[in-house]
């Protein structure tokens, strides 16, 4: 069994955590020795597989030239990585705040922050990616910020670790893609494959404090967590993909924005690859006729 489906399917057992803390301990990965940072790029290679692009599959990407193609799909995975680390910091602050006061000795505890110790590393190792790639500094809406701010301030339990396990969720299946993409930057496949395998690890302990916290929740605290996770997975996938992309790589921006909105390839690809998310919050309770329409506007369900 891999390192990722032991902790996907993992139960709630009683040395689930001590697993998570001896899995840390034997396979962690040190960007800067995996990586040449040095390196040129490879000019003929994309960010992500091409598949993944918002544009692929539309009339749009058929006019585009392939160098207008490869530097598409680079600043789509910058903006992604960009993205990923606002999540990471967000991610951070509400472990530290439900880790307060626990017992250190405590394999929860430990586990916890060897996660933000991880995030740590992935967050720097995504800045200098998308810094050698010289993607610009791509940020989530002003409202999503705000939102975000409020959330992150206040957000605990399972609606945190709800979060976290969307966040963590999405990228995960792209970037296992991206891994494997023999013509995708071999620096996007390191990082991919860096962020894949302590992910699993980061997912799996989401897994188990949703399921520990929902045990025997009583109804309406169900319903305001499905909602809430809902809304933030729906502002995660929003904003993935920066709609200031387009008219960097020299695309129009209101052609490229319709185009993305009606590319049913790319809705197709998002609903497939949640579908192990969304059968693990139906498990969960955590799929209801409030939270169901979040999910569907961005294509998750």
């Amino acid at each position: 069994m891999s390192l990722a489906t032991e902790f996907r399917t993992s139960i709630d057992d009683d040395d689930f955590l001590a697993r998570l803390l001896s899995s840390s301990e034997q396979l962690s990965y040190d960007p800067d020795k995996e990586i040449d940072w040095a390196a040129p790029l490879d000019p003929t290679k994309y960010g992500l597989n091409p598949e993944w692009s918002t544009l692929y599959g539309t009339p749009l990407w058929d006019k585009m030239s392939e160098q207008q193609r490869i530097d598409l799909t680079r600043h789509e995975v910058g903006s992604i990585m960009q993205i990923g680390i606002w999540f990471e910091m967000i991610l951070q602050q509400m472990i530290i705040r439900d880790q307060y006061l626990k017992e250190p000795a405590g394999h929860e505890f430990r586990f916890a922050l060897t996660e933000i110790a991880d995030e740590c590393r992935h967050s720097l190792m995504f800045a200098k990616t998308c810094e050698k790639m010289g993607i610009p500094h791509y940020t989530p809406d002003p409202v999503s910020k705000e939102l975000a701010r409020g959330f992150k301030a206040v957000a605990w339990g399972e609606n945190a670790y709800g979060a976290i396990l969307v966040a963590e969720e999405i990228l995960d299946v792209m970037q296992r893609d991206w891994m494997r993409g023999e013509n995708v930057l071999d620096e996007v496949r390191t990082t991919s494959k860096i962020h894949v395998v302590e992910e699993a690890r980061h997912m799996g302990f989401a897994r188990h404090e949703i399921r520990e916290r929902m045990e025997g929740t009583w109804a309406p605290r169900q319903m305001l967590a499905a909602k809430a996770i809902s809304i933030v997975a729906f502002v995660i996938v929003k904003n993935l993909v920066s709609k200031d992309v387009y008219e960097n790589v020299g695309l129009d921006r209101k052609e490229a924005l319709h185009a993305v909105k009606h590319n049913t390839h790319h809705q197709n690809l998002m609903r497939l690859s949640c579908i192990h998310l969304m059968d693990f919050l139906n498990e969960c309770r955590l799929i209801t006729p409030i939270s169901t329409p979040w999910y569907r506007a961005v294509h998750m369900l």
